[in-house]
């Protein structure tokens, strides 16, 4: 079989459904269920941004997954095999005031583009935290 994948991360046009439910859950830690709706529900209107995957680790101040973690590992597979990967969900922080951004959604899936390229342009939702 012959391979015409170039090594480059492709990415779906929108979110996969199951990812909101899993930011949702994720963010229930983080925030009442009153907010945590309000935010998915941002997420689900938001536009698709693009933003490096270096600058998302940094931002949320999240280290990077080895590439031997299970998930990281099977993301990395989709993108040899040329499969797309679901844009992230991210929720803003708030520099002023020391709050790192929030991968809701997707932080092995920026672990593994890292690897391929740690400037591979990652299509993600944004959505502010209501104050």
């Amino acid at each position: 079989m012959h391979d015409d994948n170039d090594g480059a991360v492709r990415w779906l046009a929108e979110p996969e459904a199951q990812d909101y439910p899993g930011a949702a859950a994720y963010l229930s830690l983080l925030e009442a269920d009153d907010v945590v709706a309000t935010i998915v529900a941002a997420l689900v209107e938001a536009p698709i941004q693009h933003r490096k995957a270096k600058d998302i680790l940094r931002a949320a101040g999240l280290v990077l997954l080895p590439e031997d973690n299970p998930h990281v590992a099977s993301d990395l597979k989709k993108i040899r095999d040329g499969k797309r990967l679901s844009p992230i969900l991210m929720v803003r922080g708030d520099l002023a005031r020391g709050i790192p951004a929030q991968v809701a959604d997707g932080y092995h899936r920026v672990c593994a583009s890292y690897y391929t390229d740690e400037n591979t342009d990652i299509p993600l939702k944004l959505a502010h935290a209501p104050r």
